[in-house]
C-alpha cells in the first residue's frame, strides 16, 4: 500500500537543501494575518539563512466580548529553529490605535535538547489500514533550556506529630514552548503540516553538531 503521507525528501548536506523561503512567504500571504508585519519579523531573525522547514498556526482568541487573533511561525534552517509570535492589541496606553507585537527568538540547533511530539489518534482510525496516520490532535514541546519552571512546597517527615522546619521541596522542569493543533479546530492537514515538521525538527537535532 502506498504511503499516504510521504515524509519530505532529505539530503546529506545543508548546502543542497531546498529553501522554502518563497513558500514561507506565499503561505504568511495567504492567511492574511498582518502579512507585512509578520514576514518582516521572520525575514530579520532568519538573517539571510534558507528555510528548511515550517509551519504556521494562526489562531483566535477570545477577550471579554472581542475577537483577537495571534499566529505561531515555527521555521528551521539548517543551523537555527527559529520562532515568531504576533499578536493584535486594542489601543490602550501604549498606542491610540490597534496595534499589533512580533517577537521572533533563534534557538541555535546544538542547544536543543528535546523535541517531545504527543498525538491522538481515535481508536478507530488507528485500526484502520486505510487511515493509519490520520492523527485528531498533535502537540510539540520543544526544550532548549531557556526557561524553567520551579514548582516549590513545604517538606514534611512521616511523623504526624513533628513540627520541625524540614525546608522546602519541589520540582524543576523545562517550559520552553509548545504548539497544539487539532483537526477539529485546525483542520486535519495542519495536524499533518504539524507533523511533517517535527520529523524535520528531530533530523535536524539528530544530526552531529
Amino acid at each position: 500500500m502506498a504511503n499516504r503521507h510521504p515524509s519530505p525528501q532529505r539530503t546529506e548536506t545543508s548546502d543542497q537543501q531546498r529553501d522554502r523561503t518563497a513558500e514561507l512567504s506565499a503561505d504568511i500571504e495567504t492567511t492574511g494575518y498582518y502579512p507585512q508585519v509578520v514576514a518582516a519579523g521572520i525575514a530579520d531573525a532568519l538573517a539571510d539563512e534558507p528555510v528548511v522547514a515550517y509551519v504556521l498556526h494562526h489562531e483566535p482568541t477570545f477577550d471579554r466580548d472581542e475577537v483577537r487573533r495571534h499566529m505561531t511561525v515555527l521555521t528551521l534552517t539548517p543551523t537555527r529553529l527559529v520562532l515568531a509570535h504576533t499578536d493584535e492589541h486594542p489601543a490602550d496606553d501604549v498606542l491610540p490605535e490597534p496595534y499589533t507585537s512580533t517577537t521572533t527568538e533563534a534557538v541555535p540547533l546544538r542547544t536543543v535538547d528535546s523535541v517531545v511530539v504527543t498525538r491522538t489518534v481515535p481508536t478507530a482510525t488507528a485500526v484502520s489500514a486505510d487511515s493509519p496516520h490520520d492523527a485528531a490532535e498533535a502537540v510539540l514541546t520543544i526544550g532548549w533550556g531557556a526557561v524553567r519552571r520551579l514548582d516549590l512546597e513545604p517538606a514534611a517527615c512521616s511523623d504526624p506529630n513533628c513540627e520541625a522546619d524540614h525546608g522546602y521541596t519541589g520540582s524543576a522542569t523545562a517550559d520552553d514552548f509548545s504548539l497544539r493543533v487539532s483537526a477539529a479546530a485546525d483542520g486535519g492537514g495542519a495536524v499533518q503540516r504539524l507533523l511533517a515538521f517535527t520529523r524535520e525538527l528531530s533530523a535536524a537535532t539528530s544530526r552531529p553538531r
